[in-house]
């Protein structure tokens, strides 16, 4: 059972070769596979399959050429092609008999394959993998019907077992891998763009939310406003609230923007100590009314480059986080650290803290810890205006105990050094 022998171990380095492009195509889903690599790696197996084939005469080869045929004609579509590359290869090693068999053999399958194309990939998954071997089982048939023309002296049973048994097992295995990675992909496609379905379902409804409310209370205001006899002094305090909840309706819109597009509108030296100062002045009040004691522990030095003004909303959705967190008093503790590198920013709360699924969930769009009471906007906002800054975040709490979080930008002289590599 040479002949048996051969072929297993050839369909092996087949499958095996096939395997690799497969976990090839899954790390690299970027990476189009368009025509003309798919011809020039069927032409290659086409190669080996002949190259190594079993000839134990000058003039006879047996080899595994029908499975690149059948899988590069139905799946790929460059059945003609390959037909060619067929007839080209088996002329290099001499123009025979078996040659004119290739001929006659395979030029009409190149024909029917090219017309059955499209046919083909109309039918079902198993449909499909029936038709590759049954069509891999005929030209079995005819390869054997070609060795008895031949008169080779190599044992019928041995060519019959390997060309009845070997080619549709190794076309069954290939399409079915094939038909695999195929629905794999299908699914992957289908899963993400219902995630991104539902993204938009949750943003439409988060907005309409978020602003339905400030601009029902404006409507409400300006209907009061309609009535001729309204004291100056009322008129003036509904206008002020018309404009105050305008302008929340505002933020929520910016906000939004910010996640989907963090882009920063202008680069500027930032003193990270200066900033935070000026920050934690802004939220003394809810601190003070939250009954929150403010510790801070800055280095001399650190600076950074970004947006100032998205600098300073990043930090105040943290603390503000880190103060509502604490309803019944507590410390907030914010400390900074200089290297040559980075500068790193620590915000220690003594709040609530959180669980391990609400930190998986951190960051996440329209998540929030804070119930009813929260949008999700602005830890969203947050890890938006880090990514555009080159930030990164990292995050540490326990219920009941409290959360810690250390946000890091690169200095501004390994800024300066990104940027020379980049230009």
């Amino acid at each position: 059972m040479e002949i048996t022998k051969h072929f297993f171990l050839n369909l092996s380095v087949i499958v095996i070769l096939l395997f690799f492009c497969f976990i090839f195509l899954e790390r690299n889903k970027k990476w189009t596979l368009s025509k003309h690599p798919l011809i020039f790696f069927f032409i290659v197996l086409l190669w080996i399959c002949i190259q190594f084939s079993y000839h134990p005469s000058p003039h006879t080869r047996y080899d595994l050429r029908i499975i690149p045929l059948v899988i590069g004609g139905y799946y790929a579509g460059i059945g003609p092609i390959l037909i060619a590359a067929t007839i080209i290869i088996r002329g290099l090693y001499g123009v025979d008999l078996g040659f004119y068999l290739t001929l006659a053999f395979y030029i009409p399958f190149g024909f029917v394959v090219w017309q059955l194309y499209s046919w083909f990939w109309e039918r079902s998954p198993a449909r499909r993998i029936e038709i590759a071997v049954i069509n891999s089982l005929i030209l079995g048939l005819l390869t054997m019907s070609g060795v008895q023309l031949n008169g080779t002296d190599s044992s019928l049973l041995d060519a019959f077992t390997a060309y009845i048994l070997i080619p549709p097992l190794g076309v069954f295995i290939i399409s079915y891998s094939i038909e695999f990675f195929k629905k794999n992909a299908e699914m992957r496609q289908r899963l993400i763009k219902t995630e991104k379905l539902k993204a938009v379902e949750q943003m439409g409804a988060a907005i309409s939310h978020e602003i339905r409310n400030p601009l029902t209370a404006a409507s409400g205001f300006v209907q009061l406003l309609q009535d001729d006899y309204l004291p100056r002094q009322k008129r003036k305090e509904y206008l002020s609230i018309v404009m105050d909840e305008l302008q929340s309706a505002e933020r929520v819109i910016q906000d939004y923007l910010t996640f989907a597009k963090p882009s920063l509108e202008s680069l500027e030296e930032i003193n990270v100590k200066s900033e935070l100062r000026q920050t934690l002045n802004i939220l003394q009040p809810l601190a003070n009314q939250n009954s929150v004691e403010i510790h801070t522990d800055f280095s001399i030095l650190g600076f950074i480059k970004g947006d100032k003004q998205k600098f300073q909303q990043c930090i105040i959705n943290i603390l503000k986080n880190a103060i509502e967190s604490m309803p019944n008093g507590g410390y907030l503790t914010v400390s900074t650290e200089f290297s040559q590198t980075e500068v790193t920013i620590t915000v220690t709360d003594t709040g609530e803290g959180m669980t391990s699924e609400q930190l998986a969930r951190l960051g996440e769009p329209f998540y929030s810890t804070k119930g009813k009471n929260g949008t999700g906007l602005g830890m969203m906002v947050v890890y938006s205006i880090l990514r555009a800054m080159e930030g990164s975040i990292k995050v540490e709490s326990k219920v009941g105990t409290g959360t810690t979080i250390c946000i890091t930008f690169p200095t501004i002289s390994l800024t300066k050094e990104k940027q020379s590599r980049q230009s």
